[in-house]
Order: C-alpha cells, then structure tokens, then sequence
C-alpha cells in the first residue's frame, strides 16, 4: 500500500528543505505530503491561493492605492478566462511532467461549475492552477515565477494590443 502523507522527520525526495512550503510544514508540525500523490483538484485547490498570492503580490509592491482598485485588478487576473489564456501561451514552455500536471488537472472531474466562464475556460483555468499548485508544493517557486510572469507579460501585451 502506497502511503500518500509522510511523516515530518522523513523527507521526499527532490523537495528541498529550503524554501517556504517546508517551512510551513515545519514550523506548524505538518506532514509533509509529496505533491505527486494529491489529485489534481488538490493541487488546483492550493494552485489557486498561491497564484491568487503571486498577483496581490506583484499588485501591492506597484504602490498604495484604494483596496477595492487593487482587488479589481487581481481578479482580471485570476479570473478563468485571463487564466485560460496564459496557459494556451505558456503551455508550449512546459516540460513534459508540467505538462502532464496541467492536463491531469485540466481533464479532471470537477463536482464545481464554472460561474463567469466557459466550460473550456474553467477546465484549462484548472489545470493552470494544478500546475501551479503542484510547482508551489514541489517548492519550484523561480519554475513558477517564471511562468507566472511569461503569462502576465503576455496578458499585458494582449490588452495593450486592443
């Protein structure tokens, strides 16, 4: 029987002890739990906080300004849509086991619908956010970030192109 959570004075193999998901793990006592044996809407679930996190981040550095602006700019970008259009850009920059991600988390049967958006949005939306999910879990933050700006830097130039 394969065992999905190990204990914390054990470490899995290829996550480094050094970046701020073990940490977490750590300070809270938590058991460390091998992004390659959650499910994808697992990985998309914490894919979407941590996405969310990245763009409040990049928000908030730009300078003070009315809260509810802030929040009308992140959710442009967090939305299933602007999601579902930086996957289709980056998703030719994705090695073969982050492309596997995406598409586990993509095609993965999902019991929520989507609320502003196609069906086809949400799908790849959630893969998108499994795929982060599973590079925040893995504690490949530069992986991420680099992906994560490509996308925002080609959202950008699509809206300065309208």
């Amino acid at each position: 029987m394969e065992e999905s959570i190990i204990k914390s004075d054990s470490h899995i193999e290829g996550i480094s002890k050094d970046n701020l998901t073990y940490d977490i793990w750590k300070s809270l006592g938590l058991k460390e739990v091998s992004p390659r044996q959650l499910s994808p809407l697992v990985l998309a679930y914490i894919g979407d906080s941590i996405f969310d996190l990245v763009v409040k981040t990049m928000i908030v550095t730009k300078g003070n300004t009315q809260v509810n602006k802030m929040n009308r700019m992140a959710s442009s970008i967090v939305k299933a849509e602007s999601q579902s259009k930086m996957i289709g850009y980056i998703e030719d920059k994705l090695s073969e086991e982050e492309e596997g991600v995406y598409k586990r988390g993509r095609n993965a049967k999902s019991y929520t619908s989507a609320k502003n958006a196609s069906i086809s949005d949400y799908r790849r939306a959630t893969g998108f956010e499994a795929l982060m999910g599973y590079l925040y879990m893995s504690g490949r933050y530069e992986r991420m970030c680099e992906l994560i700006k490509d996308a925002l830097d080609y959202l950008e130039s699509e809206k300065s192109d309208k």
